[in-house]
């Protein structure tokens, strides 16, 4: 047995599959069930009253008597069981002599002949007519509703009216329909308006009337009065319908991209109808014709006529006439089934089921944007069409895109509000408000009343839409767009163009830059990273001469893979002042294009793969800072001819495979700045301390085993990094002569004492000795007061090596009149133990006991 429970479902799914039978559906469906009616009713007839009745013709014996006669008028049934039946009296006069055939027939014969006769004088379409229709009838029941069930088409019908339920369950579908029969009535009553002045306007040529005219033009769509119209209807939900209404769109997106790579359904119902049409066709063809066998009287034969003595029976059949009756409507029925099938194949065939095209729901005037259908979704948007069209406009609400924008629009005005937004805002490190979003649908409408916001990062934002809004960001002047399809309004365009001056692109092929960025004429840093290639990426994707509207840029950054440095960029070499390219270990062959950039004062070439130093570099007459870290630099030979770069300060080579540094080094007197660290130096030659200017020297992790005694020449020098190497010692020249020095890194080489001359260092604010052989701290210490609170680093044992007043000194918090600064309180790295002034109590506890 089957509960409630589980028929309830299936009752649900047949109501719903009704929406998807058009009228000619649901007549078919009640003709078959009058036919199955029909056949039903003969079936029941005849196997309850079905007989014939036969009496002899001729006679071949004599042996019958009179009491024979009495039962000549018995009818008998095959099927039933004998009964005796009185002759009736016939005259007025009760007692009058029998008239009629005298047969010599004993009741069972009359049994007898009556079961052969229905047998062999019946015609086969009397016996099993209603057997036949009755089996046709369950035969098209079944083809009726076959593309509703089939497996490939069952699951995506179910689908479809189960949207189709939540579609009209949305509170968003309504709200939408009436804003947009609200839109249309204003505007209906806008062209009632303008058709009413328009005989005025022909009639009249008074001052009067024609102040009317210009009256009744302002009244249109811009009237004041239309305007708080529309405004007063704004369209809200609360946060589950929006919730709910947002995943009934993304539902939907995903199921019709499903349904429209294929046309299943379509070509299944279409199967469906022709075998219907071969059906009936076939049925009429071989029922008509019997029609005309169902006669009341028939003349039997039988072959065992010497049972009975006689040859020939003349027999009725007691239900011919319903029988004709019941196939003559039985075949009407038919009939009217086969033309609608007919009409149905004809409208297949002459209509696109395929595409669908809103014409008539475009004339709204609100919803003008529905996109064409296709394959399975464009036919049951059909069939649903041919039986309810008002289904269809609540089911397009969420096809609509301006529907969704709308949604998301009213959800970003709920849940981003200008106060959320003004909460979000921070302040960086150089003081100008910053306002970061992640991973929104879109923008939402109150991000453009943010007068005051400078920099505006976006990230992961599908439809990043900059509107004529946009002029209220008066003070933005840089933009940040990570993987954001962007586009901007002509009023915002011009907005940007005339205030916005950093923007910053990450993207994942260069064709997804924006055209409108090159048109950005106050533009003053450009930065792009994404998957840039000489031949597939910028080359192609930047016309020729599209650069030239960048007439402002001054630097560009450029982190992509490049094989060359494309051709265009010599068109903005004129301004550009820095060029940095990180080249994500594809090798940059061809630098020719550099000597078109004369003006260049800063180059940072990283992660090229260069393996000597370019020869494009001569031309850079006002280099200041040349950056090559992360390259596959060996030899530096080319150093010599850098001699004329009298301007260039900052020489920057780390992480190479430089072994020796030559001595032409000594050549670039302008040097402020070194950095070869990560490389492979064994020594150091005695040229680099001929650089007097030099104030930061960078060595880290490299093979030095020996600090000269020249570094004395460098008395300007402020910073030195020598940890990751193999020191052992260190002169005393250092602490003599570099008395600017204020950061000395020796961590993680092999020192086993500290010189006491590092008392002279009394600018010296951040000492690192981590990681070294050392088993004691010079008390000098205590003389370099920049390295109080925090300066020095040091693991915990070693500093309490130290006498009790200098570690308290060390300890000692900041004083507006020290050297100390927050930052240099701060340890490079959490792997070693370092001693900061929060520990002093606990070791002072600990040494107190010891």
């Amino acid at each position: 047995m089957f509960s409630l429970s589980e028929l309830a479902p299936l009752n649900q799914h047949q109501n719903r599959s009704k929406l998807l039978k058009p009228w000619w559906e649901v007549f078919m469906d009640y003709l078959v069930v009058l036919m199955l009616m029909t056949s039903v009713l003969a079936c029941t007839e005849q196997l309850s009253r079905d007989r014939v009745v036969c009496i002899p013709l001729d006679s071949t014996t004599n042996t019958s008597d009179h009491s024979h006669s009495k039962s000549a008028s018995v009818g008998l049934s095959p099927s039933s069981q004998p009964q005796i039946h009185h002759a009736h009296k016939i005259g007025p006069n009760l007692h009058s002599a029998p008239r009629g055939r005298r047969t010599h027939l004993v009741y069972q014969q009359y049994i007898y002949i009556s079961q052969v006769c229905y047998h062999e004088a019946l015609p086969l379409s009397s016996r099993f007519f209603p057997y036949m229709a009755l089996l046709q009838s369950l035969v098209l029941v079944a083809s009726g509703s076959f593309w509703l069930h089939f497996p490939h088409t069952s699951s995506r019908i179910e689908q479809f009216l189960s949207i189709l339920a939540k579609c009209c369950e949305s509170p968003w579908t309504s709200q939408a329909l009436s804003h947009a029969a609200r839109q249309e009535s204003i505007q209906e009553m806008v062209e009632e308006g303008r058709r009413a002045q328009q005989p005025h306007h022909r009639t009249s040529t008074s001052p009067t009337v024609t102040h009317t005219r210009h009256s009744s033009i302002d009244s249109g769509t811009d009237s004041p009065l239309l305007k708080r119209i529309d405004s007063a209807f704004v369209i809200s939900l609360d946060k589950s319908d929006g919730e709910q209404a947002r995943a009934l769109f993304e539902r939907l997106r995903k199921f019709r991209s499903h349904c429209e790579s294929s046309a299943v359904i379509c070509k299944v119902y279409l199967a469906q109808t022709v075998f219907k049409l071969l059906i009936v066709t076939l049925i009429m063809s071989y029922t008509v014709p019997l029609l005309g066998s169902l006669s009341f009287n028939h003349t039997c034969h039988p072959e065992e006529w010497a049972l009975v003595g006689y040859a020939t029976f003349e027999c009725i059949h007691v239900l011919s006439s319903l029988l004709r009756k019941l196939l003559a409507a039985y075949l009407t029925l038919l009939g009217l089934y086969g033309l609608l099938n007919f009409y149905t194949l004809t409208w297949i065939l002459s209509s696109s089921l395929q595409q669908y095209s809103f014409h008539s729901l475009k004339e709204l005037s609100s919803l003008r944007d529905f996109p064409d259908l296709k394959n399975d979704l464009a036919f049951l948007i059909h069939m649903l069409d041919q039986y309810d069209p008002l289904l269809v406009q609540r089911l397009f609400v969420f096809l609509s895109p301006v529907s969704e924008s709308r949604l998301l629009e009213e959800s970003l005005e709920r849940r981003w509000g200008e106060e959320k937004l003004h909460a979000m805002i921070s302040v960086d490190a150089d003081g100008r408000s910053r306002l970061q979003l992640v991973a929104l649908p879109r923008l939402p409408p109150a991000l453009f009343t943010l007068s005051q916001l400078q920099v505006l990062k976006l990230e992961l934002i599908a439809d990043t839409r900059f509107t004529a809004h946009m002029t209220s960001m008066t003070s933005l002047r840089e933009l940040h767009l990570y993987h954001c399809t962007a586009t901007v309004d002509p009023s915002a365009l011009a907005f940007l163009q005339e205030r916005l001056e950093v923007l910053q692109l990450t993207f994942t092929q260069a064709s997804e830059i924006p055209s409108w960025v090159l048109s950005l004429r106050g533009l003053h840093e450009l930065h792009l990273s994404g998957r840039l290639a000489s031949d597939g990426g910028v080359g192609r994707s930047w016309a020729l001469g599209s650069l030239r509207q960048l007439r402002h840029l001054r630097v560009l950054v450029i982190r992509g893979m490049l094989q060359r440095i494309p051709g265009e960029l010599c068109e903005v070499a004129s301004n550009l002042v820095r060029l940095e390219i990180q080249n994500e270990g594809t090798r940059l062959l061809v630098l020719m294009g550099l000597k078109r950039m004369v003006y260049l004062t800063e180059l940072h070439l990283q992660d090229c793969q260069l393996e000597r130093l370019p020869s494009a570099l001569l031309a850079l007459t006002n280099l200041r800072v040349l950056d090559l870290q992360h390259n596959n630099l060996m030899t530096l030979e080319e150093l010599l001819s850098l001699a004329h770069l009298r301007r260039l300060s900052c020489l920057r080579l780390a992480y190479n495979r430089v072994l020796v540094l030559p001595a032409s080094v000594g050549v670039l007197r302008g040097l402020e700045l070194l950095d070869l660290s990560n490389n492979q130096l064994q020594s150091i030659p005695p040229a680099l301390f001929t650089l007097r200017r030099l104030r930061r020297l960078l060595l880290a992790g490299n093979l030095l085993e020996e600090l000269p005694a020249e570094v004395k020449a460098l008395q300007l020098l402020t910073e030195l990094d020598l940890s990751g190497n193999r020191l052992e010692r260190l002169p005393t020249e250092l602490f003599n002569c570099c008395l600017e020095l204020r950061t000395l890194n020796m961590s993680h080489n092999s020192l086993s004492f500290l010189p006491r001359e590092i008392a002279a260092l009394s600018q010296l604010c951040r000492l690192d000795l981590r990681s070294n052989n050392l088993e004691e701290l010079p008390a000098e210490l205590g003389c370099c007061s920049g390295l109080h609170g925090g300066g020095l680093l040091v693991e915990n044992w070693l500093f309490l090596s130290l006498p009790p007043h200098v570690r308290d000194f060390l300890s000692r918090s900041y004083t507006p009149g020290g050297a100390h600064t927050e930052e240099h309180s701060r340890p490079e790295s959490d792997s070693f133990p370092y001693f900061s002034p929060t520990q002093w109590s606990f070791s002072s506890a600990l040494e107190s006991q010891i």
